[in-house]
This record gives structure tokens, C-alpha cells and sequence, in this order.
């Protein structure tokens, strides 16, 4: 299969538009161009600060094979290293856990502090001789990783030549300054993963439209109609949809979450769901919110983190327990009505003859907004 397919069709305007030919959801080699021209080379989100809530935690992540560990340090600040000995490039950290005093590599016992700096090199210079000057200590910090966190995910650029976050996503960071507060994580039943059999673009197209609405979700389309939801496009940028009919979960006495303070009144009834490109989704809406990380793990294998974030803490909100595991439950079943989608999608990229689809210029506009983008990475990475 010839990795490198044409992509000026998928370059055209909606109307005359294909989609990513097949090779960009089945091919290795098209999967591992995109590692680096489209996962790498921008603002892919990790994981989330709720993770790692105390100072002194810390959290391994492989993304794409790149070995990372998330800490936060004693001033509370999070920081992002490549998860590797600067000495002999050992893993330091396999598992999540407390670091009390150092982080210590387990091979020859070379010590960071949790801001990265390398404070001890036992015998380096010799039994007993702890400092070597051959071994500059000032230059051999855990290497960082560029990172910006927003609405409790953890971005990273790891080629570190994006523009910085706050540019490149200025536009939605407008669009969204209201919901600019606090968030408090809904606690052990607010986060599920859903490990499923397709390419991770296949979730984005199909989070980022409401065209799918009537047949893939009727029990959310029986209040909020596909008629009631717009169009969300910026070209380059994101894409996603909205609803104007927004209808708040109520337990039996009629009590609902609190709500985000401040919000202008189209939120009363409005709701958002956009896809940051690459790999974020994120849904706001009066009372909640979530996110969802999706995490390549090959062609054909994705795992979406999905966590759901209140307006005000469990601590706060005791009473409302019940309520937060129906939301959970409620979204959990409206996320795994998808799957048979994108699995279903990812088979049919199978099929040799496919010519990548064509956009309903109505109804696909996001999604192909998501195509444009990916094909314009790719087209910049080889230019490179």
C-alpha cells in the first residue's frame, strides 16, 4: 500500500471533498507519519491533573511509545519529563505512586528533586565518591517535556515547535472564558475508559457531529433533537457542535447540580462539545462538564479517557452522590452507543475501493474541518 496518497482531494472545500484515503486508519507507516507530523508536532492532550492531586505524585504515561512522567511538585505546580535516567536511560518511574523524598532511579540510584534537577549521583566518581567532574550535574536534569494544562488535561507538545497553547487555541479559550473556574472532579465513579477497536480519528469525526444523532443515540435525540444542534468550525483550529436544548439531570426531589457561577444566559439551555485538535474532546454545559483523552495505541486500537468535572466538590455536595453516578452512567451509555460506529468505520477502511467518502456540505462540516486540518499537518511535516 503506498503510504503517501494523494491528499489535495481531501484539501477541496466541503462540497467537493474526500475524506483521508484508507491508509491514514490502517497502514503502520501511515500511523507512525502521523505519530510525528500530527500527534507530536502539536498540543496533544496525556492526561489530567486530577491524577495527580497531591504534591509528591506521580504518574507514568506511555504515549505512542514515548516514555513520560507526569509529577506534581511541592509548590503544587505539575511538571512533564521524559521518564527516562539521564545516566544510563533506565525508566524511572513504572507505576503511579507517592514520591516522598527523591525520584530515584531504581538502576544506579541517581536522585531528581520533583522539579527535575539531578541532586545525587552515589559513587559516580568512584566508591564513596559521589561527584565526578566529568558529570556536570547543572545539565543533567530530567529532560522536560513542553506542557500546558486547560480544563484539568494535560497537554504536551513533544517536538516543542507549536506555537504556545494560549495562540493556537485563543479563539476557543474566548469562546469558553466563561466556564474559566475551579473544576472539581465528580470523584472514583466520574471517570471510565472505553478501549476500542478503531483508529483515534474515527472518534473525532464522529464526536465532533450531531448528524449521527437520530439513529446512533434515540434516547438523547428524543429531547435534544437533531434540529436543535449547530455547527461549531474553525478552520485549522477545532470543530465540534452544539445543542440549544440542554436539559439538566434532576434526581426525584427535582435537585440538580449547581451551576457554574457567572454564565451568561445562553447557557441556560446551550451546551457545547468541541474536538482540540488532535486528540481532546470536551463538553461544557451549565452544571458539568467533561473530557475525554484519546489515546492511540496502534492503527486500529484507541483507548478514550472520559472524565466528568462539577461545579462544586464532592465535599461540598454530599447529597448529590446519586445524582453524580446516574450523570456518569448517563454519559457512559451515550459514550459506548458509539463504539459500534467507529469499529464499524475502521472495518470499512477495509475496503480497498473506498475513496476516503464524501461531507454532506450541511451536515459534515466539522468533520471535515478535522480531515482539512489532519491533511494540512501532514502535507507541513513533509515539507519539513
Amino acid at each position: 500500500m503506498n503510504s503517501h496518497s494523494p491528499l489535495s482531494s481531501v484539501l477541496q472545500e466541503v462540497d467537493t471533498a474526500n475524506g483521508l484515503p484508507n491508509a491514514h486508519y490502517i497502514d503502520p507507516a501511515m500511523f507512525e507519519e502521523e505519530r510525528r507530523a500530527v500527534l507530536f508536532a502539536n498540543w496533544s492532550g496525556i492526561g489530567f491533573g486530577k491524577d495527580i492531586p497531591e504534591p509528591g505524585d506521580a504518574k507514568p504515561v506511555d504515549f505512542l511509545g514515548m516514555p513520560i512522567l507526569l509529577v506534581r511538585d511541592r509548590d503544587g505546580e505539575i511538571g512533564v519529563f521524559q521518564n527516562t535516567c539521564r545516566h544510563r536511560g533506565m525508566i524511572l518511574v513504572d507505576k503511579p505512586q507517592k514520591i516522598l523524598g527523591a525520584i530515584r532511579c531504581p538502576y544506579h540510584s541517581w536522585c531528581y528533586d520533583l522539579k527535575g534537577k539531578l541532586r545525587a549521583t552515589p559513587h559516580v566518581g568512584g566508591p564513596g565518591q559521589n561527584q565526578h567532574e566529568a558529570v556536570k550535574m547543572s545539565e543533567l536534569g530530567l529532560v522536560p517535556i513542553r506542557h500546558y494544562v486547560w480544563r484539568d488535561v494535560i497537554f504536551v507538545n513533544i517536538d516543542g515547535a507549536a506555537a504556545e497553547f494560549e495562540e493556537v487555541h485563543a479563539d476557543l479559550l474566548n469562546r469558553w472564558r466563561e466556564f474559566e473556574k475551579p473544576l472539581h472532579h465528580g470523584g472514583e465513579g466520574s471517570g471510565f475508559k472505553l478501549d476500542v477497536a478503531t483508529n483515534w480519528k474515527l472518534a473525532v469525526e464522529n464526536y465532533c457531529e450531531s448528524y449521527h444523532l437520530p439513529w446512533v443515540h434515540p434516547g438523547l435525540n428524543s429531547y435534544s433533537r437533531l434540529e436543535d444542534h449547530y455547527n461549531i468550525e474553525k478552520r485549522g483550529l477545532y470543530s465540534g457542535q452544539g445543542t440549544l436544548v440542554y436539559r439538566q439531570l434532576k434526581d426525584e426531589n427535582g435537585t440538580s447540580f449547581p451551576d457554574f457561577e457567572g454564565l451568561s444566559e445562553k447557557w441556560d439551555e446551550g451546551a457545547e462539545y468541541v474536538a482540540v485538535y488532535p486528540n481532546v474532546l470536551l463538553g461544557v454545559q451549565r452544571d458539568h462538564c467533561f473530557a475525554i483523552v484519546l489515546e492511540p495505541k496502534s492503527c486500529g486500537q484507541t483507548v478514550e479517557h472520559i472524565e466528568l468535572y462539577y461545579a462544586r466538590s464532592n465535599e461540598d455536595t454530599p447529597d448529590h452522590d446519586e445524582l453524580r453516578a446516574s450523570n456518569a452512567q448517563l454519559w457512559k451509555t451515550v459514550f459506548e452507543e458509539d463504539v459500534f460506529v467507529v469499529e464499524g468505520m475502521q472495518k470499512g477502511r477495509h475496503g480497498a475501493l473506498f475513496d476516503g467518502g464524501r461531507f454532506s456540505p450541511v451536515m459534515d462540516g466539522p468533520t471535515h474541518n478535522f480531515h482539512h486540518w489532519v491533511a494540512s499537518q501532514i502535507e507541513a511535516g513533509r515539507r519539513a
